[in-house]
């Protein structure tokens, strides 16, 4: 292990240290969007199996996690909100990171096709690769549209989750997908606007640093408008019944009366309200399909 960069001794990694690689928060959102998916999909899955596709929908993700800290490793240390992560605290050494990173991208990405099936397991292998190669790798410090294209990794994990039920791809899921793919750019977007001094010191062209605060507002203001009839879609093709319509159409409300205070309002708090809401929104959007599955609301 290397020494630890901020009081220059030796800091011998802990189990927790390699847990933060996994980005468990990140996880466990995309864990539980996954756990949607496979629930929505029409027909059983044993429960083992169940939890098999689960548990390497998490270890995916958080491989993915522990592979774009290594990549980011130089920018993460000259920034307040990832200065203090394993690596940059020279807890982790990066190529531990690295390695511990692909074994278990490489074993989940197995496991999912020897246990469940291959196609779930192409989808994960997507996942990751698209996350570390397209999003960490080529997009995040190359252009300001690196969230709109790279929240596609983010959005796969309810396909795969359908796709481990079902074994194939249909519209449902991919609506699933959309959601979460149009929520990405106003969640992050939000975070940028007050941490674009940090964005900025380390040449990562996050819009708000590329084009300004007040065209990242329009952005945010717009996307939200186009993401709240979007997350309709569940209620209106039959996939969720009327709990789902009625609780997303007031949650959604809610994200546009933050979008337009973020747009009308030039200090940080609106876009730090909107970001912590963001991330509830989602995960409450998510719950209610799980609600009204389970009271059989799509039949009603």
């Amino acid at each position: 292990m290397i020494g630890n960069a901020t009081a220059g001794v030796v800091a011998p990694a802990a189990a927790s240290d390699f847990f933060a690689l996994l980005k468990p928060r990140v996880m466990s959102l995309v864990l539980f969007t996954g756990v949607v998916g496979l629930v929505l999909a029409p027909g059983d899955l044993h429960p083992v199996l169940a939890f098999v596709a689960l548990l390497c929908i998490a270890v995916g993700a958080g491989a993915s996690g522990a592979i774009n800290m290594w990549f980011d490793r130089d920018i993460d240390a000259e920034m307040t909100r990832t200065r203090r992560r394993p690596i940059p605290m020279g807890r982790v050494d990066p190529q531990d990171a690295l390695g511990y990173g692909v074994a278990l991208a490489v074993g989940s990405v197995a496991l999912m096709g020897l246990v469940v099936n291959w196609v779930a397991a192409a989808l994960l292998a997507l996942t990751v690769a698209f996350y570390v190669f397209v999003y960490t790798m080529w997009l995040k410090r190359r252009t300001p549209q690196n969230i709109v294209i790279g929240g596609a990794a983010g959005a796969l994990p309810p396909v795969i989750g359908w796709a481990a039920v079902t074994g194939d791809v249909s519209l449902a899921p991919l609506v699933l997908f959309l959601i979460i793919f149009m929520w990405t750019p106003p969640h992050f977007w939000a975070l940028a606007l007050f941490r674009s001094e940090d964005y900025a010191r380390v040449g990562v062209p996050m819009l708000p640093v590329v084009a300004g605060p007040e065209a990242t507002r329009k952005q945010i203001l717009l996307y939200t408008l186009l993401l709240v009839p979007i997350t309709l879609l569940p209620w209106g093709m039959g996939i969720c019944g009327w709990l789902y319509g009625v609780g997303a159409s007031v949650l959604g409300a809610l994200f546009i009366v933050c979008a337009v205070r973020v747009r009308m309002t030039e200090d940080d708090r609106p876009a730090r309200q909107m970001f912590g809401y963001s991330i509830l929104y989602l995960f409450l959007l998510f719950a209610l399909m799980l609600l009204d599955k389970g009271l059989g609301g799509a039949a009603l």
